[in-house]
């Protein structure tokens, strides 16, 4: 039960106190009913006990009592002393060993722990002998409403599509409460908005935000900030309270048609431009996203669908008017076009806000410009026959200009297209006529190009092409097609075809047109052969040896023409296979007479006669094989075996022969390049004194040092001799007459032919010197 002087702080801070029998006291009972067999009776209890409460975030000046505790066995001498132990025993709550109150020293919450659980135990105060077994109890911190609502998670953002219908469901937001939700009203929240109305509301108990308003607008405004209040104790004055921020954002949906500004959007386009050149532009205004925004153009009327065309820009949007075909302005000056831009996708549910499409008028005005020159015709093909006169006229090209000046037109052939100038033209009335006669068989076709160029504005000038056709004139002879030999057996017999020949002619051949054949004038009367015409262009020999032939191609004028076919009769066996030929065949030109032939076989035979008249004598007279420019200085001994012809022998030694010896024998010259250095004559060589007469030591000595000097052309030379000359001065060298005759003359005068003849005189200058040489 409750005491009075224990309710001072009022109904809650009010202790209440049980009595417990005491365990040691009940169990000494039961002991003694089991023993004696009596009637049990429960003994009153030693403690009075329960559970205690403390307010939370009390801050008074004294420390709260909690309780008291108090044991029957506690007569109030003081013997007694009361011990507390467990969770925040001596730091938050004490005790008062003499009269077992409880305090708490310190301020509680609830929300960082809600109870406490303690023991109490009554023991001597002399001996601390327990005077019962300790007991457990509890202390609650009582809940007040100290923790506003918190929303945990905001802000937050939303999104809903524009136009949604009243109460469509945006988004939830809850908020937490610390309080003890099982005591009061503490943690009982309510929702309510504080900013966003009338646009949005939000239910009281769960926090469910929802559209307020019908038809909201996206394109009036696409962005809501609405803030949302929970507050605790019910909503009831008192309350704590916590707010959060919703952003709200409308998302697009296709509820606007596309629009053009204008109704009627005026263009122009001038006469010179090129299909494919832009003309303008136009764009109809669409206020919604994305593919809810995208318009669709397309021409639906007009009198210029043909000459115009519509594209779009993936980047603009924007419809764009291109010119297709080349407008005119003296054809038509002006040209109407509708356009129509419709929206690809629509919304179902907001077909009755249609139709989503709309359609403009665009005028396009053709403006004038200065034009070059217009030819009647795209190209112009004319015929002439060859052979014409210069002078000939081939046609007539005309131009005109199609501006509203209507200047007159200059007409030109440009050069490259004519190099060889085969064509004039008349720069006024554009007459074309030939500048020279022309040849079919040379170029059958002439393609040029005229330029006409308009006199005054920008001199602008545009090109035609002209294809001239050369008609053919039979001014061709026919001839053989092919000119090959026919072999033909000596033994054939007579009337027997041997050949069959065709003829062919470079000018055209006229329908039916063939070739007739005969046999030339001067061998018509001829009994060797014979030729048959075979009315198809071919004609078949019999029995030949020379056969001029004439052709005519039966053209007109006819032409005609003599071939000589070129036969070579062969020796056959049995069998007709041919076993051998005439080194030469029969040739007869054609239209050759018999005296001109004579004529012509005199004249090669006096031609055979002169060439072999210079042939015997060049025999006779020898034509150096190798000359050269600068006469070789050099000394050469000459080995030969017949006597020499003195200085009159002047045909046959040539010492060109010396200079290059490989030259005779159809070789070509060694080329020696001198050395750098000079190599010395290797010793032990000796040179012959100037007055030596001993010509194998002479001759031996040049040869050693040609062999050891690199410098020296590594060659000999021989000569012989066939002819002794007459009348030379010096006499005859040879050691033939010296062996049977004495010669007394006298050599010393070859001293004064110079160094060439001093080895000579060294030689034969002395009277008592005499040698025999051979070689």
């Amino acid at each position: 039960m409750c005491s009075t002087e224990e309710c001072s702080h009022g109904l809650k801070n009010c202790i209440y106190v049980f009595a417990l029998v005491g365990h040691l006291s009940m169990h000494r009972h039961k002991q003694r009913a089991g023993k004696e067999g009596q009637v049990l009776h429960r003994s009153k209890r030693g403690w009075v006990w329960n559970q205690f409460f403390v307010i939370e975030e009390y801050t008074g000046p004294d420390p709260v009592l909690v309780g008291r505790l108090h044991s029957d066995v506690d007569s109030g001498d003081g013997n007694i002393k009361y011990i507390l132990s467990g969770e925040g025993a001596g730091t938050i709550f004490v005790i008062d060993d003499k009269t077992g109150n409880i305090h708490a020293t310190k301020t509680l919450d609830r929300e960082e722990q809600a109870q406490y659980t303690l023991t109490a135990q009554a023991v001597a105060r002399d001996t601390n002998k327990p005077l019962e077994p300790p007991s457990e109890f509890i202390v609650k911190v009582q809940d007040i409403n100290d923790n506003p609502p918190e929303f945990l998670h905001g802000p937050y953002y939303a999104r809903v599509p524009e136009m949604s219908n009243v109460g469509t469901s945006v988004m939830q937001v809850t908020a937490t409460d610390a309080d003890d939700p099982t005591y009061g009203n503490s943690a009982r929240l309510v929702y309510s908005i504080l900013q966003g109305q009338p646009y949005f509301s939000v239910e009281p108990q769960t926090g469910i935000i929802r559209t307020a308003l019908p038809n909201m607008d996206r394109e009036a405004r696409q962005e809501y900030d609405v803030v949302i209040q929970a507050k605790d104790m019910g909503g009831h004055m008192g309350g704590l309270s916590g707010t959060t921020e919703v952003k709200i954002t409308l998302t697009d949906v296709n509820d606007n048609p596309p629009k053009f500004p204008q109704s009627v959007y005026p263009m122009s386009v001038s006469e010179d431009k090129v299909p494919g050149e832009e003309v303008g532009r136009l764009k109809a205004k669409d206020p919604d996203l994305g593919d809810n925004g995208l318009v669709n153009y397309r021409l639906i009327d007009g009198d210029g669908m043909s000459m115009f065309e519509l594209t779009t820009d993936s980047e603009t949007r924007e419809a764009v008017i291109k010119l297709k075909k080349p407008v005119d302005f003296e054809t038509k000056r002006s040209y109407t076009l509708k356009v129509e831009g419709s929206n690809p996708h629509v919304d179902p549910q907001f077909l009755a806000w249609g139709p989503y499409k709309d359609e403009a008028t665009i005028k396009i005005s053709v403006e004038d410009a200065d034009e070059p020159p217009v030819f009647v015709a795209p190209s112009y093909t004319f015929e002439v026959e060859e052979n014409a006169p210069e002078g000939t006229l081939v046609g007539r090209v005309h131009a005109k200009d199609t501006d509203v000046a209507n200047n007159p037109v200059r007409y030109m052939i440009p050069r490259y297209t004519d190099v060889e100038q085969f064509f004039s033209i008349n720069s006024e009335d554009g007459m074309i006529t030939t500048t020279r006669p022309l040849d079919r068989e040379t170029q059958a076709w002439h393609n040029i190009s005229v330029s006409a160029t308009e006199i005054g504005g920008h001199h602008q000038d545009t090109k035609v092409r002209v294809n001239i056709k050369v008609k053919d004139v039979n001014d061709n002879p026919p001839e053989f097609a092919t000119n090959n030999e026919v072999l033909m057996c000596e033994t054939v017999a007579p009337g027997k075809v041997i050949e069959t020949v065709s003829a062919v002619d470079k000018d055209e051949m006229a329908h039916r047109q063939h070739f007739t054949f005969s046999l030339a004038p001067e061998v018509a009367h001829n009994h060797n052969f014979s030729l048959k015409d075979n009315r198809d262009s071919t004609a078949s020999i019999y029995d030949v040896y020379y056969l001029p032939i004439e052709i005519n191609d039966n053209g007109f004028p006819a032409m005609s023409s003599t071939n000589t076919l070129t036969i070579r009769v062969c020796s056959c066996d049995s069998k007709d296979t041919i076993l051998s030929c005439n080194v030469e065949p029969y040739v007869l030109p054609a239209g050759l007479s018999t005296g001109a032939l004579i004529a012509i076989l005199a004249c090669i035979v006096i031609l055979l006669a002169i060439v072999v008249l210079f042939v015997a004598l060049r025999r006779q007279k020898k034509e150096p094989l190798i000359v050269f420019e600068e006469e070789d200085i050099r000394e050469n001994i000459i080995t030969y075996d017949d006597e020499g012809g003195g200085e009159e022998d002047t045909e046959a030694f040539d010492i060109a022969t010396l200079q290059n010896p490989d030259g005779a024998n159809g070789f070509l010259p060694r080329k020696d390049i001198k050395p750098e250095l000079q190599y010395p004559i290797r010793p032990g060589i000796g040179r012959p004194a100037a007055n030596s007469v001993d010509v194998d030591d002479f001759i031996k000595t040049r040869i050693a040092e040609a062999d050891s000097d690199p410098t020296a052309p590594p060659y000999d030379s021989i000569q012989i001799y066939g002819y002794e000359g007459r009348g030379s001065l010096a006499g005859s060298l040879s050691s033939l007459e010296s062996v049977t005759t004495e010669s007394d003359l006298d050599y010393d005068y070859l001293q004064s032919w110079g160094p060439r003849f001093k080895k000579l005189a060294d030689l034969y200058g002395t009277k008592d010197y005499k040698r025999t040489h051979k070689d």
